[in-house]
């Protein structure tokens, strides 16, 4: 028998597992030592159904980071390239976040609650602990924890219809990366239009765990009709939509300009962040390298769990590091990392998959 993971008390549930698992999850990952389901009938039927109807997703391993007190704002700002100057409570940004050379930490998705109390919605990373260092190394006046937060997602193109239904027709006003403090069951939740997929829907900040098989449950009932599932971020469809993956796709030894994120980089009027000088550089000579999508040829490639090389003539350009097959494009579809020699759109390339050399083509962006 292939190996499998083994759970212990270090793997956190959250406050959905148990609905998850009687709703028939069959593939879990860890991702901030928590379970991230990844696969529910089948990663095909779960995309099907993602692009046709409404899914609701346990997303609670996007855990938050909470920052709060007078220099809120100051160390939040520290963290990223992006200016957030402007940042007004009830918004979220997409902010990268870099270390002191400018290499991405995490890519996440940054809450301003109140002038001195930001929410960083982190993926994959220990990025709590690179936080709290700068906090106490420069003796700022905030405090830095992991509240007791648990995003639970609406994805597909009945989401808006569903929530509605549970949180009123208010929630159909919510403006992209805004949010609106919605009641449910007698508190008001944090519920953003956001999430890890290009089919429309929102993320709902459920503070306090109590709170959240009640939702779920309340989301399920008022959706019988839509063909309201259980589902989870799809390899698929993120693939397509060109939505990137950290530690995967991009780690630490990347910068955002790298990325294909230098838009949400203002190096000039991002002051403090403690990348800014070494991303200064690199904004004013480029990347040697960027994120690029590629269509490979042939049958249905095999699983992408270790990177492929991929090369332009004999020497070597980069690698791919998320690719499936794609049944509305009829190919393989693919997310890589490529040199400035390879990149341009058009560019034919092969690449090493597990099956044998592939030819593949370079795309100028990404399918969805």
């Amino acid at each position: 028998m292939p190996p499998f993971l083994s759970i212990s008390r270090r793997t956190r549930r959250t406050p959905f597992t148990d609905r998850v698992t009687a709703e028939g999850v069959s593939a879990y990952t860890i991702y901030n030592h928590m379970l991230l389901p990844t696969v529910f009938r089948s990663v095909v039927e779960d995309y099907r159904h993602l692009k046709t109807a409404v899914q609701v997703w346990d997303v609670a391993c996007e855990r938050q980071i909470e920052i709060f007190g007078p220099q809120a704002a100051e160390l939040v700002q520290m963290l990223t390239p992006r200016d957030l100057s402007d940042m007004v409570v009830g918004q979220c940004l997409y902010t990268p976040m870099v270390d002191e050379t400018g290499g991405m930490l995490n890519d996440p998705v940054t809450v301003k609650l109140d002038e001195d109390r930001y929410w960083v919605s982190i993926a994959d990373s220990d990025l709590l602990l690179w936080i709290k260092g700068l906090a106490v190394g420069f003796r700022l006046a905030v405090d830095v924890v992991e509240p007791d937060v648990s995003p639970l997602a609406i994805q597909g193109p009945r989401a808006d219809d569903l929530a509605a239904r549970v949180f009123g027709e208010e929630v159909r006003s919510i403006r992209f990366f805004r949010y609106k403090r919605l009641a449910f069951n007698g508190v008001d939740l944090v519920v953003a239009r956001s999430g890890y997929s290009k089919q429309g829907g929102f993320e709902i900040y459920v503070e306090g765990g109590q709170h959240g098989e009640p939702l779920w449950d309340a989301l399920f009932e008022a959706g019988r009709d839509l063909d309201v599932r259980a589902g989870c971020p799809n390899l698929i469809e993120r693939i397509e939509a060109g939505m990137l993956s950290y530690g995967n796709d991009m780690t630490r030894a990347n910068t955002p300009h790298e990325c294909g994120l230098g838009r949400f980089c203002d190096t000039r009027s991002a002051i403090g962040c403690v990348g800014r000088d070494a991303l200064l550089r690199v904004a004013k000579e480029g990347p040697l390298k960027q994120i690029r999508y590629l269509e490979i040829e042939g049958k249905a490639v095999p699983p992408c769990s270790e990177p492929w090389i991929v090369s332009a003539g004999d020497e070597p350009v980069g690698q791919i590091t998320s690719a499936a097959w794609s049944p509305d494009f009829g190919t393989n579809v693919a997310i890589a990392m490529i040199g400035r020699d390879a990149w341009d759109e058009g560019s034919v390339v092969d690449v090493a998959t597990p099956d044998g050399n592939r030819s593949a083509r370079v795309r100028a962006g990404s399918w969805l």
